[in-house]
């Protein structure tokens, strides 16, 4: 039964009236659907990324949280720097390149098989025209609180900051980005394969509080009509 029929039974208050109207506008119908509900994949962007987050570059995905884990592991648990360990890598890399090279010309053998070292011209103008919207959008915000005086948007932005800074407080930095890389690998993934269950629920909870909430309104209309008689 759908929660408009069932508030329907209780009071008749113009709250009530109100509140059934936002039942029948509300975006969750009784079949635990989103009218116009867009997919995971879409709502994610449908491009690169929201194929990586949703496993379909499973070696992909499957190499960044491995990656990840053997990173988080080794600078948070086994505590090595990351500058000491970057040169040390590095290190190993290029002594092993220039080992093979000189046996390759002395045993007559190919020489190892690096890439061409560089980065296209697309690709840095690509991450540039991404870094400058990031930081336009950064600076605009800062502009709306600072000039205009965008009372919501200074709250907004003082809520997130102090919510960033409470959390930062029970985990260090590198292991709040594990935590992130994690939950975006595996909680969008979840819900793509269990929509029907997870929807189901938060229907009948959606219900269950429009329920407590009617019986909040009904009680108080109750109240306030029995102190206008006493009146």
């Amino acid at each position: 039964m759908a929660a408009s029929e069932d508030l329907s039974e209780g009071s008749s208050s113009p709250a009530a009236s109100a509140l059934r109207r936002h039942v029948d506008s509300s975006p969750i119908n009784a079949n635990g659907l989103r009218r116009n509900q867009l997919s995971v994949h879409e709502a994610l962007g449908g491009g690169a990324v929201a194929d990586l987050i949703l496993w379909k570059r499973r070696n992909a995905a499957v190499a960044l949280l491995t990656g990840g884990t053997v990173a988080w592991f080794l600078f948070e648990i086994a505590g090595y720097g990351f500058l000491s360990l970057l040169a040390n890598v590095l290190l190993l890399l290029i002594f092993v390149l220039f080992l093979w090279a000189r046996s390759a010309l002395l045993l007559n053998r190919p020489l190892p098989p690096l890439p061409n070292l560089e980065i296209p011209d697309a690709v840095a103008e690509k991450i540039a025209d991404e870094a400058r919207v990031w930081i336009n959008r950064g600076l605009s915000v800062a502009r709306e609180i600072a000039i205009e005086g965008d009372r919501k948007l200074f709250l907004q932005v003082i809520v997130i900051l102090w919510g960033v800074s409470y959390i930062g407080s029970f985990f260090s930095f590198l292991t709040l980005c594990y935590l992130c890389l994690t939950l975006s690998l595996t909680v969008p993934v979840f819900y793509d394969k269990n929509q029907d269950l997870i929807h189901e629920k938060i229907v009948q909870a959606h219900h269950f509080l429009l329920k407590q909430y009617e019986c909040v309104l009904t009680k108080t209309g109750i109240s306030v009509k029995k102190a206008k008689k006493t009146d």
